[in-house]
């Protein structure tokens, strides 16, 4: 059996389209757990699943990342970057396939520890709605999921939320508005409550201040009509401890109070089959926290503990210890590269995310 090769096996990984349909992806991921001596399973729900060691673990750990990407599929392509850095460019090269080849370097490489486990979980759409990681039924007791974050190590992620505000009022003739109740007039005290929505609410230590802001309005039936109902798109930026429900509730009163008592108000959070990813923070001194910071470091990263800036499925797992790591970066000096037709990974950062990996597992679970 040949040893497994982080690099080798991302540059086999990128050319596979896993975009609008994972399964050729899905397909090589579970063939390369097997050609390591792995029997991995895939649930109902598209998940890929492998474990190792103690069946009734006293510490177990689970590995987590995904195999979608978004569209277009971006070709494979290994080349240089303009300081003479290898790279491999291409769609998922950093998000998540980089990372996922550095997960599965530490799960092949760790043996763990007669009364310990680990878990790999692989989620088929995170890109789109995590039916997958919303299926997952592990039970671990520390958690790290794969993203692209420069090596540094994330504790804390903000939520995202989405739904629509809705007022409602009477429609009448333009020509004798008081006879009706123009809900677009109702508008501005509804925006006035929203940017004072959070005002005395205390900043978050890891992640700051939650934000609220409004994405898309729409309202009216015609142009010589009073409006009877608008309606306008909120974007929320989480911070724990405000679930869903929650922020649902107390906006939704904040509104009510705001506009005039003939005004109606709904607020209702966007219809999805999943739940929200909301918001979630690992203590910065946790012992999952310092052994990967400690890992990265030694292995040539930079050993930094910081948010992670996008949401993520690591909510999910949440309130176990969990942190995002993995080579790669959502944005570089440039501009984007995660979603973009520039994305790429730096192969040197593959090994060190791997290395680290390993090196971290096996403190935490290993055999030693």
């Amino acid at each position: 059996m040949t040893a497994f090769d982080p690099v080798s096996f991302l540059e086999r990984a990128v050319p596979l389209a896993s975009n609008d349909d994972v399964t050729e992806m899905r397909a090589f991921l579970v063939e390369t757990l097997s050609e390591h001596g792995i029997d991995a399973t895939v649930d109902d729900a598209g998940n890929t699943l492998a474990a190792k060691g103690a069946a009734d673990p006293e510490r177990h750990l689970a590995f987590n990342t995904h195999i979608d990407t978004v569209s277009p599929h971006v070709p494979f392509e290994r080349g240089t970057d303009d300081d003479g850095t290898d790279v491999i460019r291409g769609r998922g090269s950093c998000d998540a396939k980089g990372p996922l080849s550095a997960i599965l370097a530490a799960f092949l490489a760790v043996e763990p520890a007669a009364d310990a486990r680990v878990t790999l979980a692989i989620t088929p759409d995170e890109e789109v709605l995590s039916t997958g990681a919303a299926a997952l039924d592990v039970d671990a007791d520390l958690y790290v999921v794969g993203e692209p974050t420069g090596l540094d190590v994330c504790t804390a992620a903000k939520g995202r939320f989405q739904g629509t505000l809705t007022l409602s009022g009477v429609a009448s003739h333009a020509a004798e508005p008081q006879s009706g109740v123009n809900s677009v007039f109702a508008l501005e005290q509804a925006l006035a409550a929203i940017r004072a929505f959070d005002e005395g609410r205390e900043e978050h230590p890891q992640l700051g201040a939650a934000t609220l802001t409004p994405t898309m309005v729409d309202g009216g039936a015609s142009t010589n009509q009073v409006p009877a109902e608008c309606r306008l798109v909120l974007d929320r930026r989480s911070v724990p401890p405000e679930t869903a429900a929650e922020f649902r509730s107390s906006l939704e009163d904040a509104i009510r109070d705001a506009v005039p008592d003939d005004v109606g108000v709904s607020f209702a959070l966007t219809d999805r089959p999943t739940p929200f990813l909301e918001a979630f923070a690992t203590e910065e001194d946790h012992e999952l926290v310092r052994a990967v910071a400690a890992a990265s470091k030694r292995a040539g990263g930079s050993g930094s503990i910081r948010p992670f800036t996008a949401a993520t499925e690591a909510s999910y797992f949440s309130p176990e210890p969990v942190v995002v790591f993995g080579p790669g970066v959502l944005a570089d000096d440039e501009g984007a590269v995660a979603h973009a037709e520039r994305e790429y990974v730096r192969v040197d950062d593959v090994r060190r995310a791997a290395d680290a990996l390993t090196d971290a597992t096996t403190e935490l679970v290993g055999d030693c």
